[in-house]
């Protein structure tokens, strides 16, 4: 059984992750995706600094990957909020043997990519729409400032 720093032995990872926590870097997401279909190594496959659906677009049916997304949420400059989103995708024709091996090596994963406010396991793009994270994100933080028709 390979140890989290073999699996993760791709400098650029650590990297690529301080760079999406960080406000001062313009990356803010990373997509991390197996070697090859025969290997549990893991290598820094993209990263961006556009939105989370440019993200999602690197991610293959037929690929399984892991993803950290730096998001932000609030109505406005002074109510904005940093958060975090770590994604473990499985395409819709990821092989089985590598589905049941991501349950264990994506708690290796979490070794590394350790903050993150909301995990999401998917294999269906529309999860990963903005809307449908921002609404997990939201729920996740509990408070909710986009009712209608409060009055003050």
């Amino acid at each position: 059984m390979p140890a989290p720093s073999d699996i993760l032995s791709d400098p650029d990872i650590a990297q690529a992750y301080e760079d999406v926590r960080s406000d001062k870097s313009e990356t803010t997401w990373l997509v991390l995706k197996y070697e090859s279909a025969t290997k549990d190594n893991l290598k820094l496959a993209a990263t961006g600094n556009s939105d989370i659906a440019e993200m999602t677009e690197s991610l293959g049916d037929d690929e399984a990957a892991y993803a950290y997304v730096r998001m932000k949420l609030g109505n406005d400059e002074y109510s904005e909020r940093t958060k975090f989103v770590f994604v473990v995708w499985a395409g819709p024709q990821t092989k089985v043997m590598r589905k049941a091996k991501m349950s264990f090596q994506s708690g290796q994963v979490k070794q590394v990519i350790r903050t993150y406010a909301i995990e999401i396991q998917t294999g269906d793009k529309r999860d990963l729409a903005e809307d449908a994270v921002t609404m997990k994100l939201r729920k996740a933080m509990g408070a909710n400032y986009d009712r209608q028709g409060s009055s003050y």
